[in-house]
């Protein structure tokens, strides 16, 4: 993301809405972005509407006001001019965009917000069967974010063990090696909002994973966040709750459970 000085009047709208925390007024007075940290998000573009007033209108009414000590304080949604601008994105920080900016479709995919069908989907899919565990690994949230050099330790730490990636998953996309977990090097220094490494493996191996995951996480500067499906059983039980408690962990409580209402396209047995 951009600010045109040339039109910013430091009103400081934007930096409350940045998702990253990466708008500040610079020495001049007006706003600008710490294009390192920016994750394309797209963020304060959206949420600031632009008034369409003239920078020079804005600064003179300002003026006029400050004499009799008084302020203007445009609401919290505007932009009074219009100063945030869309950059025209190119390889490899058009990576930011896509895995950051809910409302842009990833290429490899065609799936908007992180780019994966999320494994509550497993009904249509059919990537899970008896006996397979799913682990989705989600690095970064809002205001810390991931760069893809984190990104590419914890996919080699997660390879070593020989997991199924899958090839649907846009970060397994990006990997030149899906052996080792090799990312590609021109996109190891751009940062996203967050972005979710998908595996499968055999449910009795899941103690490995976490415990990798455990030993990773030291490495890298982001937070990641853990999910782990399978298939229930039949009499309603979930295979994946004894191999975590083996591990030494707790599930959350906010666990999710497809029933299976509806019309599901996939069933256990089909080819």
């Amino acid at each position: 993301m951009e600010i045109d000085k040339k039109k910013c009047v430091g009103c400081g709208n934007c930096h409350a809405v940045c998702t990253m925390g990466v708008i500040y007024l610079d020495e001049d007075g007006k706003s600008v972005v710490n294009q390192e940290e920016c994750v394309e998000c797209n963020t304060c573009h959206r949420v600031c509407r632009s008034e369409g007033y003239s920078p020079w209108f804005v600064r003179g009414i300002r003026k006029v006001l400050s004499l009799f000590r008084l302020n203007y304080l445009a609401e919290v949604d505007v932009c009074p001019t219009g100063a945030i601008t869309l950059p025209q994105l190119e390889w490899p920080r058009s990576l930011r965009a896509v895995f950051s900016d809910p409302t842009t479709v990833h290429p490899g995919t065609g799936v908007m917000g992180r780019g994966t069908d999320e494994i509550k989907s497993n009904d249509v899919t059919g990537r899970l069967r008896s006996g397979d565990a799913g682990l989705v690994v989600e690095m970064g949230r809002p205001g810390t974010g991931a760069f893809f050099r984190d990104i590419e330790k914890v996919a080699m730490a997660l390879a070593r063990l020989k997991p199924h990636f899958e090839k649907e998953n846009p970060v397994t996309q990006l990997m030149v090696n899906k052996e080792t977990g090799k990312m590609k090097d021109e996109i190891l220094n751009e940062k996203v909002l967050s972005a979710i490494i998908e595996i499968k493996t055999e449910l009795e191996r899941i103690p490995e994973f976490l415990q990798a995951l455990e030993k990773v996480q030291r490495e890298v500067d982001t937070v990641i966040g853990v999910g782990i499906a399978s298939r229930c059983l039949a009499n309603g039980s979930i295979p994946h709750v004894e191999w975590v408690k083996k591990s030494g962990y707790r599930l959350s409580a906010n666990g999710k459970t497809n029933i299976g209402l509806g019309r599901p396209l996939f069933k256990e047995g089909n080819p």
